[in-house]
């Protein structure tokens, strides 16, 4: 049987596309296997949101040709998309293809003839315009399933290079959404994660009115659903409509995770972001007001072109004050091709990294500070693996994204169960599962 072995980089649209692809290696007779494996085929799935990404896209090109000189290489994604040139300049690169045109892959493969120079399919992604149907066809886990909706963005913030990666935004069809929605969940999966590029911009290339919000309503409403959790949304992109969508439905999970990227009027201006400070205060007050005991997560960037210490203090004490549930931090990469790799005043390595440190220390004890609100309460848990610390205990989430521990075994894995949180320590809360629910889960099965 032949064998094909893959590496992901990046975000969790990247995740998806690869076990998408994953399925349609397997339906054309192929065994997945580990990428440190000998392979026939290795498919490296590359991102290219910071420097870091692409050096470690080479890198693993490099690892897959030293596992099997003989074997294919096919380079996709983001970093094959906008630099498709060094990609192929890569010795041992066979195929390069980009972002579109991935459900070709397999007969790509198939087709190559090996000659001196890589195949280069990349196609310019700015004239796309369909979403292309890229779906999971099968997990290994029947836990919590990511469904693409949607494709592209349109926002060109000035540190990005995504908008000339993915291309324009393309929202999948409805129909094609709910159709697989209802196969997952008939599937066994208990959580359904929403995914895209931006896809708080679903529906934006249609003229019918049906957006996000609609489409959130219509998958709570699938039948056997337990869960329908929302991946990052642009905070311009949360409506009203969708904030009491999620207020009025218990199957949609009480998180959304905001990207603000900066707490200064002035670096968001530069960031060509779509609101101010006091807009993002109003609508993170109204979301709260709307929906008890909601986790609302985001991300920074520290050490933009031109970020003072004044306004990196701004952007501190103004996380601070919002009070978030978890915070994601990274540190300006300059990415050429995007406004802001020109602009003036670079920040320095070691004033980004003093700057991340401070941050990401804060984000923990807001952590545990939003955590510390539930001890005493019993709280529904999706139970995912074992504690990495202690095998002793099991995880899971909560709806409103607590990571919660458990004493207890592998047979609770992608069961809903009923923990009462009783300590917070470092990233997760610890509890205890509620006898009762196991005197009723043990007579069930």
């Amino acid at each position: 049987m032949k064998k094909v072995a893959f590496h992901t980089l990046g975000c969790k649209v990247n995740q998806y596309e690869t076990e998408a692809l994953a399925s349609l290696f397997r339906r054309q007779g192929y065994q997945v296997v580990e990428f440190s494996d000998k392979a026939d085929v290795y498919v490296i799935n590359t991102c290219t949101v910071t420097h870091l990404g692409d050096r470690k896209s080479r890198q693993m090109i490099r690892r897959a040709k030293r596992n099997n000189p003989d074997a294919i290489v096919a380079v996709m994604g983001c970093y094959a998309q906008t630099s498709p040139g060094e990609v192929t300049a890569i010795e041992g690169v066979d195929l390069v293809i980009g972002t579109s045109d991935r459900s070709k892959v397999v007969e790509c493969v198939e087709d190559f003839k090996r000659q001196d120079t890589p195949v280069n399919l990349v196609k310019d992604i700015m004239q796309a315009r369909e979403f292309e149907e890229l779906p999971v066809l099968d997990y290994e886990s029947r836990t919590r399933a990511f469904l693409k909706i949607q494709e592209g963005c349109n926002n060109f913030c000035t540190y990005c290079i995504i908008p000339y990666a993915r291309g324009p935004v393309r929202s999948r069809k409805r129909d094609n959404v709910i159709t697989e929605a209802e196969r997952l969940v008939g599937e066994g999966f208990r959580e359904i994660v929403l995914t895209g590029i931006h896809i708080g911009a679903y529906g934006r290339d249609r003229d019918d009115g049906y957006d996000l919000a609609a489409l959130v309503a219509d998958l709570a409403r699938i039948k056997g659903l337990r869960r329908l959790r929302l991946g990052s949304v642009e905070p311009e992109d949360v409506t009203p409509h969708l904030i009491a969508t999620m207020a009025d439905n218990r199957v949609i999970c009480r998180h959304l995770h905001l990207p603000l990227q900066s707490g200064d009027d002035a670096v968001l201006e530069k960031m060509n972001r779509k609101y101010n400070t006091h807009e993002f205060t109003r609508l993170v007050n109204s979301i709260r007001a709307m929906v008890d005991d909601i986790a609302i997560t985001t991300d920074i960037i520290v050490g933009f072109p031109g970020e003072t210490d004044e306004q990196f203090d701004n952007t501190y004490n103004y996380v601070k004050a919002l009070g978030f549930s978890r915070l994601h931090v990274f540190k300006y990469s300059p990415r050429k091709g995007t406004p802001a790799a020109n602009f003036p005043g670079q920040v320095p390595a070691e004033t980004k990294e003093e700057r991340s440190s401070r941050l990401i220390e804060l984000g923990k004890e807001m952590g545990r500070e939003f955590a510390r609100r539930f001890l005493g309460r019993e709280m529904e848990v999706l139970v995912e693996q074992r504690l990495e610390a202690d095998l002793h205990y099991m995880e899971g989430l909560t709806d409103n994204y607590l990571a919660v521990a458990f004493p207890g075994g592998n047979e609770l894995k992608g069961e809903f169960v009923t923990v009462k949180l009783t300590s917070v320590k470092e990233e997760h809360v610890f509890g205890e599962v509620k006898a009762d629910w196991l005197k009723k889960w043990a007579n069930l099965v």
